[in-house]
């Protein structure tokens, strides 16, 4: 009898320690915010709300989630609030532009945080960064570019973002005429201002081109002339890769290295660092079945949104990558991009 006793006690101090776990870990009640770091309209917000309408489901206690937009700088604002403000407590996630790595490696200012310490929950996709050229500039190839006498106006948004870098990093390896123009807040600005006449065109991922900009390419009004990434992209099998037009090892270096690289840890989600390693899991866990949901996978499938997860683990190998780079193409690279 004594042992019966001592055997529910057991039972119940278990299942205690099971429900205060439970508690602890749980979201019942709370809001989880998604900070994105840049304008909504876009692709990054477009992914972000998306995931936002499953996330909750796969996390103990349903929580909501919502999407915030806190652009500035490129999405630099966000990612540094990410890093310093935010508490570790598993209600704040980060979604900023991963090419604010290369800043940190340069050593430009306004960098506050360090990519190495932000705990990494995945993406749902690498890059595949395009660069698209309005009809009414003439240009509608990768030929008719690389001879116009006059640089190509390319709206930007700030330094270490793909619409600014990619077209400068273009120029270096290949000799393409560009000039960026900087300092949009998204790419929903940037599309007005390519559509106005303002500029030419824009470089930026083909996942927000096809779920953003549809009418513009179905209608030829906005045509992609060149892919910059390492292999085709199964929408664009006559498009031409830029690298194709490299001349030298040192331009397949530029290429491989500015472009490609960086296209691997453009979309991350992070969670602040210190986040308690219980809590990440969760989180990685949850990520990776919000983008299996079949509800989820439909939902992307309607607003043409790509989805290729790259797993946590695979974005934490890239950025430590980026930070083993040798310092004679860490140098090359800053002087293109800065």
């Amino acid at each position: 009898m004594i042992r019966g006793i001592l055997s529910t006690m057991l039972m119940l101090l278990l299942s205690g320690a099971m429900t205060s776990a439970f508690a602890q870990d749980s979201y019942q009640g709370k809001t989880i915010r998604i900070v994105v770091g840049l304008a909504a309209g876009g692709g990054f917000d477009a992914y972000a709300r998306a995931i936002a309408r499953h996330l909750g489901k796969q996390l103990p206690g349903n929580p909501a989630v919502i999407v915030e937009n806190m652009p500035g700088a490129g999405s630099l604002i966000s990612a540094n609030h990410v890093y310093r403000v935010a508490k570790p407590d598993g209600l704040t996630i980060g979604h900023f532009v991963g090419g604010l790595f290369f800043n940190q490696l340069f050593g430009l200012p306004g960098i506050e945080f360090d990519a190495r310490k932000f705990e990494y929950i995945g993406a749902p996709l690498a890059d595949n960064p395009v660069c698209v050229l309005m009809k009414a500039t003439g240009i509608d190839s990768m030929e008719k570019w690389l001879a116009s006498k006059t640089p190509v106006k390319m709206a930007g948004n700030a330094p270490g973002g793909v619409t600014d870098d990619i077209p400068k990093t273009l120029k270096a390896a290949i000799g393409l005429p560009v000039q960026v123009v900087s300092g949009y807040k998204g790419t929903a600005d940037m599309r007005m201002a390519a559509e106005s006449g303002e500029v030419g065109g824009i470089c930026l991922g083909w996942d927000s081109v096809r779920g953003t900009w549809r009418k513009g390419v179905e209608s030829r009004e906005a045509k992609v002339i060149v892919q910059a990434m390492p292999n085709p992209h199964p929408d664009l099998p006559k498009i031409p890769l830029a690298i194709s037009y490299a001349k030298s090892e040192e331009a397949r270096q530029l290429i491989a290295v500015g472009i490609h690289s960086r296209s691997a840890v453009y979309r991350p989600y992070v969670l602040p660092p210190a986040t308690p390693k219980r809590t990440v899991e969760f989180f990685r866990k949850a990520f990776t079945a919000t983008l299996q949901d079949p509800s989820f996978l439909e939902d992307a499938k309607k607003a043409n949104l790509d989805v290729n997860p790259i797993a946590a683990e695979e974005l934490q190998k890239e950025v430590s990558m980026i930070f083993s780079l040798k310092s004679s193409t860490v140098d090359k690279l800053k002087e293109i991009l800065k």
